[in-house]
């Protein structure tokens, strides 16, 4: 479940509660609110396991790279070893060689720092947004824990002074 699935349940939670006839409080169910709160903090580490996916994502794309240039590498030798078979052009094949080498090492190469280049800034980005959720859930937890809060002390509240009346009501009464 994600953190919004379940933020939402919590505001339902919060909507089906049984109100209260004096203060405008609600009655939670414990065991249910508890479980939401349980459930969003175990959510939350899910937003790291992405960014775990684009690392693993970056290192294919490495790999990738590399097999692309062994493949180049190996055209390259085949070639040369073509031209070598071709006596009037053994040097033009020993020049085309090591153009095609240097090409592929340097394609390599480049294709290493883009895929590297692409993987950390992905990694950044789902970082950036992990911890924005983060931030976000935090903010509405503490929200709605402080409106719980409040509706919960105007309970108390009312309920002390229920207490209060039914004493001083129970002190003037003659005892039999």
């Amino acid at each position: 479940m994600d953190l919004l699935h379940l933020m939402h349940r919590l505001e339902e939670l919060l909507s089906e509660a049984r109100r209260l006839p004096v203060g405008g409080g609600v009655v939670v169910n414990r065991g249910k609110l508890t479980d939401i709160v349980d459930r969003m903090r175990v959510a939350v580490p899910r937003e790291v396991y992405a960014s775990r996916e684009i690392v693993e994502g970056r290192d294919q794309l490495l790999r990738e790279a590399s097999d692309e240039a062994a493949q180049l590498l190996v055209q390259a030798r085949e070639q040369i070893e073509t031209r070598i078979a071709e006596t009037e052009i053994v040097k033009a094949a020993h020049e085309r060689a090591a153009d095609l080498a240097a090409d592929a090492q340097s394609r390599a190469t480049e294709l290493g720092r883009s895929s590297e280049e692409q993987a950390r800034a992905r990694l950044d980005e789902a970082q950036q947004v992990s911890h924005d959720q983060m931030r976000e859930s935090d903010v509405y937890a503490l929200q709605t824990l402080r409106k719980l809060e409040g509706e919960l002390e105007g309970f108390l509240t009312t309920v002390r002074r229920g207490v209060d009346a039914l004493e001083i009501r129970s002190a003037d009464r003659p005892k039999d």
